[in-house]
């Protein structure tokens, strides 16, 4: 069904999601290629028909909070179907503005060592050429959901949990480094555990709920090739056992799905296509 670009824009994204309020510069990306590729109708066209899909499913799901998915890269050679998260959080309708969803999630500066907070609408959050077309999201317990939308409507609450420094593949027990999936779950943690004001101690309290890392196997030449051509991707902070035995531990989109479910943190992943 192909919808028109401008009723998408107006009614079902709503304007206010399409002007992102954000909290860093533009130019920034996660969990898809850094390709320079200049938009199509056709890309442009399909990105805000899922937008608009993933907001009637969201509407539908009567939930205030979610951990939405996308599909930026093609991830399949690793079994993983989701490359990059980040929370979502509906906006009541006010006034002449419509009901909207917003998106907090990190991004790294394409090629570069760094990464810094967004807050985007569902139609920036896809704009961005994904691999494929369709989302994921998971439903957190009602409590969950309170403390977290109170968390991420906080501009300085939402970068208690942010580090800088960006590794790809950052380790999920180390704080040298930070990956997006990464800071969701670390803001899980801060938004559960009010009183743990550090990145070591939301570990451990991941630790203590049962995460489990996506762990990838990686060889001596792939990890080198991979240091010296990306700024973006670091192995030093990874256990010199799991790395010289090629086991590379991160914090990958499937693994947090499966963990809050497993945990009893949230739903089951619904999917949007």
């Amino acid at each position: 069904m192909m919808l028109n670009v401008k009723t998408i824009m107006r009614t079902a994204v709503g304007p206010a999601c399409v002007a992102a309020a954000l909290l860093a510069p533009p130019a920034a990306y996660a969990g898809r290629s850094c390709e320079a590729r200049p938009p199509t109708v056709q890309n442009v066209q399909r990105s805000l028909e899922l937008a608009h899909r993933t907001h009637l499913a969201l509407e539908a799901s009567g939930a205030q909070v979610v951990l939405l998915a996308r599909a930026g890269q093609d991830l399949s050679r690793y079994a993983l179907r989701w490359s990059h998260v980040g929370w979502a959080y509906r906006l009541p309708a006010q006034g002449d503005r419509p009901v909207s969803w917003r998106v907090v999630h990190k991004l790294n500066a394409c090629g570069s060592g760094t990464g810094d907070l967004y807050r985007q609408g569902l139609a920036e959050f896809f704009l961005d050429d994904p691999f494929e077309y369709r989302a994921a999201f998971a439903i957190p317990q009602p409590a969950t959901q309170q403390r977290l939308m109170a968390l991420l409507q906080d501009t300085t609450a939402v970068r208690t949990a942010h580090e800088p420094a960006y590794s790809m593949l950052a380790y999920p027990w180390a704080q040298r480094y930070q990956q997006s999936n990464q800071w969701a779950i670390e803001t899980l943690a801060r938004a559960e555990v009010p009183t743990a004001r550090s990145r070591e101690q939301a570990q451990g309290w991941l630790r203590a709920m049962g995460f489990e890392p996506t762990v990838l196997r990686l060889g001596a030449l792939t990890r080198l090739g991979a240091r010296v051509t990306a700024a973006n991707i670091a192995f030093d902070d990874h256990p010199n056992e799991k790395r010289f035995a090629d086991r590379i531990e991160t914090v990958g989109a499937d693994s947090v799905f499966e963990w809050l479910q497993r945990a009893g943190l949230a739903s089951a992943a619904h999917e949007v296509r």
